[in-house]
């Protein structure tokens, strides 16, 4: 066992106990990282024998700086690491990944990263749990970004400075543009990597989290331009300006609103079809593309918030949705 894993979380309960687990066995060394959990999950990495840092709660805390302050932890041990897996709480890590994930990571020098297949848990409990099943399945090969459930090889990590902590969503995507500017490659392979519990039931849970990932589509984007540019796009499009044509035109002629009603089927029925040449069922792709066509107006909302809060400099704070 060679490589040293960085967890993250906060009130995760039994899903980090479970998680720690299925770590332990593969690592050589687990760090903890708490982001003000009122419940029993620093006593429960201490227990299974990771080493635990919480973060300072009077700075606003992010996936990302999470994850940094995990990364310094175990670059300040005695023997540092020079391959770091890091993990979410809530995921469970597949049996032989750690093995396999480095074998792959050390047979080319200039690969940066490894991540492989990762599949909700619960899929079927929810149709946002499915949703975040579509979302995880991605074909193995060379990739540009990959969610936050990675191996990354310490030098490459170092050289572009880590994750950004004041990105408060998409800081994965964020990471993995950097590395690939710095001429790092990025690949995920087929080995089953870990299973996610999102435990999405709510409407209310989706839509936060639809206007935090609105919220990184505007952050990233603003940062990294060539990023994000259809995702921004269609928010300003289905979110802002075809409801504004749809109001103003229907002072002018009901045939306006009409038109633009028109539209967001069009766009419904084009993500449908989509979600069915992927190999969705009828059902489940009728169902997902209801979401997904929604799912401008909470995206554009994240993306207000976050040019507001630049233009006013305010602090560039989560949107929580658990």
């Amino acid at each position: 066992m060679s490589v040293d894993v960085v967890l993250i979380g906060r009130n995760e309960g039994d899903k980090l106990v479970a998680s720690l687990a299925s770590v332990a066995p593969q690592a050589r060394r687990m760090v903890y990282v708490d982001s003000g959990s009122s419940d029993q999950s620093v006593a429960n990495a201490e227990q299974a024998g990771a080493i635990v840092v919480r973060l300072d709660m009077s700075v606003p805390f992010t996936a990302a700086r999470a994850r940094n302050e995990g990364f310094t932890a175990l670059m300040a041990q005695d023997t540092p690491p020079d391959v770091v897996q890091f993990l979410d709480g809530d995921c469970i890590m597949a049996e032989g990944w750690l093995a396999q994930a480095e074998a792959r990571l050390r047979s080319e020098d200039g690969l940066a990263l490894v991540t492989g297949q990762q599949r909700e848990m619960r899929r079927d409990a929810s149709v946002f749990n499915q949703m975040f099943d579509v979302e995880w399945s991605r074909p193995a090969g060379e990739i540009l970004t990959c969610p936050g459930n990675m191996m990354v090889r310490v030098g490459a990590f170092e050289k572009v400075g880590g994750f950004n902590p004041k990105v408060i969503a998409a800081e994965d995507d964020e990471f993995c543009t950097r590395l690939r500017k710095a001429g790092w490659r990025l690949v995920r392979i087929a080995e089953p990597m870990a299973g996610h519990d999102a435990n999405m039931t709510r409407f209310a849970q989706w839509w936060k989290r639809a206007e935090r990932t609105g919220h990184g589509f505007a952050q990233v984007g603003h940062m990294h331009p060539e990023y994000f540019v259809r995702e921004r796009q269609r928010g300003w499009v289905y979110g802002v300006i075809l409801p504004v044509i749809a109001f103003v035109g229907a002072f002018v002629s009901p045939v306006v609103p009409v038109l633009a009603i028109g539209l967001y089927a069009l766009s419904y029925w084009k993500t449908m079809r989509g979600l069915k040449a992927e190999g969705l069922p009828d059902q489940e792709a009728r169902a997902h593309a209801v979401f997904l066509t929604l799912s401008k107006f909470p995206n554009v909302l994240g993306m207000i918030r976050f040019h507001w809060r630049r233009l006013s400099h305010a602090q560039m704070r989560i949107i929580e949705y658990k």
